[in-house]
């Protein structure tokens, strides 16, 4: 993929979560965002994966961990929602993190719990992206 296909991408993901915010609105469990969303984007023909379980590797030994994100979308992206009062940085980190150790190039950090969607949530890239070509 190139950096325009996944910045693309990454603008479908967050329309279908504004749709589904604007349907139900905040308040409910993070749970169901994610089955809401996860149902948006499979209907409409995207790879989506969840709750898929993070490997971690410490000294080439495999640590079970049991670290869970939420959606993989066409193996590219990393989604991570929320239904929380405040965004606290542990959970950028946590983000990145799975980022890194999935070697994915971008991922979105979507907060449900706000009257304006858009605004609480944010887009990370890493090194990974950065090595896509432009075009």
């Amino acid at each position: 993929m190139t950096k325009k296909e996944v910045t693309q991408l990454s603008y479908e993901i967050m329309g279908y979560a504004i749709k589904v915010h604007r349907e139900l609105g905040p308040g409910l469990l993070e749970s169901v965002y994610e089955k809401c969303l996860r149902y948006e984007l499979v209907n409409n023909g995207y790879k989506v994966e969840n709750q898929i379980i993070v490997p971690i590797t410490y000294c080439n030994m495999n640590i079970d961990a049991d670290l869970r994100l939420d959606l993989l979308v066409n193996d590219t992206i990393v989604v991570e929602l929320k239904s929380v009062e405040t965004l606290h940085p542990v959970y950028e980190a946590q983000l990145l993190t799975y980022m890194k150790l999935l070697q994915k190039p971008q991922g979105l950090l979507i907060n449900f719990f706000t009257d304006n969607i858009t605004k609480s949530s944010k887009p990370f890239v890493n090194e990974y992206f950065r090595q896509l070509s432009d075009e």
